[in-house]
């Protein structure tokens, strides 16, 4: 009988791909979800129980009916705009919720949580690329929350036994190479989709954050990881922690970076259209460059990114938001 997997946020963009890596490796994804973020259609593979990760009633129904071997943990809010803005809503969910799940684990005896956090956590940048022993500095409420999941899953490791791997996203981007999920957020805020859309004509523009930096082309630099091998990174965290009980913290990215005009121009090599863009002022708090150090993931997971060029990560997502188009026209 396949061993069942507690995917918190499993009708989310990272959620979702997770899901169909897992299913192919053998395991049950049991997808909780309150689709506030989330969609339905998202979830192709296992169960889905529509439910609030701040709910115990819930959680506890969801333990006792599938006895999860352990919890893959995406909900949550990642707005880094609105934290500022609604701070409260993001340490409700984000802190007190996943405190929440965390006691429901302790509850069930279910001792091993793969967390989904962020080089948000980080701030801004001291060097780069940025390995995990940089300082872990948040400027924003959602990095803040990001940071104190961290540390209070560690101490819930010293004191009760629970195992963990904590990964550190840097930007995920593209879609399910098969064409059967992909990216779709409202709002939408990442680059590569607001482009996309541009150059399928549902925007007139894309705005862009600052031509100012001290980058080759002024524009700011990030390191764009494949979806498909964020999830790659989840299946094979969920065995190091099952088979070696080693607790880790890893970044996941590319190292490599790529600035916004060179986005920008792949994603016009990739459609053949132009996509128009109008620049604004910086927004704050955006460091010049976030390019990660992923040594760590690859050492101890064995984890490689399939997708190294930007032009392969933005055709599987041109080839999915062209996809659904034409099916909300036929």
């Amino acid at each position: 009988m396949a061993e069942t997997i507690l995917i918190s946020g499993g009708a989310g963009y990272i959620g979702s791909h997770t899901c169909k890596a897992l299913t192919r490796l053998g395991y049950l994804p049991v997808s909780l979800d309150n689709l506030i973020y989330g969609h339905k259609w998202a979830v192709q593979w296992g169960p889905f129980i529509k439910g609030d990760i701040t709910d115990p009633g819930v959680l506890d129904q969801i333990f006792s009916d599938y006895q999860p071997k352990a919890v893959i943990h995406f909900a949550a809010y990642a707005y880094v705009g609105e934290s500022v803005l609604e701070p409260a809503k993001y340490y409700q969910n984000n802190v007190s919720g996943s405190i929440t799940l965390l006691e429901a684990m302790r509850r069930h005896g279910c001792m091993n949580i793969i967390f989904s956090s962020s080089c948000a956590t980080y701030g801004m940048p001291q060097q780069v690329p940025i390995s995990e022993n940089h300082p872990q500095l948040p400027i924003n409420p959602y990095g803040r929350t990001k940071l104190m999941m961290e540390q209070i899953i560690q101490d819930y490791g010293n004191a009760y036994g629970t195992r963990y791997a904590i990964l550190r996203y840097f930007n995920a981007a593209g879609a399910d190479p098969e064409g059967q999920i992909g990216e779709d957020h409202d709002p939408e805020t990442h680059l590569i989709p607001l482009l996309l859309q541009t150059a399928q004509g549902r925007r007139g523009y894309t705005e862009i954050y600052g031509n100012d930096y001290e980058t080759p082309d002024g524009t700011a630099i990030r390191d764009y990881v494949h979806v498909s091998d964020l999830a790659d990174a989840h299946v094979l965290a969920l065995k190091h922690l099952i088979q070696s009980g080693q607790n880790l913290c890893a970044n996941l990215g590319t190292g490599r970076g790529n600035s916004v005009m060179e986005v920008i121009q792949a994603v016009q090599q990739v459609t053949g259209k132009s996509v128009a863009y109008r620049t604004a002022g910086r927004r704050a708090g955006d460091p010049p460059m976030l390019v990660a150090q992923a040594n760590r993931a690859a050492m101890l997971l064995g984890w490689k990114p399939v997708f190294m060029d930007i032009k392969e990560t933005i055709a599987t997502a041109w080839n999915w938001q062209q996809s659904r188009i034409y099916r909300q026209n036929t």
